[in-house]
């Protein structure tokens, strides 16, 4: 049993936004609307301005935090 007077339904498409400056994103540089803003992104993520937190510490490793190789100094 279908309705006959509800008109078909379509797809919006919705203009994204750059998520450094938000203005209206391009499709060349695609989510971000000009390569500064992309290169500002990548240099946050190059820098770890951007991180995913844990309830691990950075000492919660098996070896203790230490990198592999390194040794201790007796003090």
């Amino acid at each position: 049993m279908t309705d006959k007077s509800l008109p078909p339904l379509r797809a919006v498409r919705i203009m994204a936004k750059c998520p450094i400056c938000e203005r209206t994103a391009t499709t060349d540089y695609q989510p971000f609307c000009t390569k500064r803003c992309a290169n500002i992104d990548l240099g946050r993520w190059l820098k770890e301005g951007y991180r995913v937190e844990t309830e691990e510490g950075p000492a919660d490793d098996e070896d203790g935090g230490r990198e592999p190789g390194s040794t201790r100094q007796a003090g």
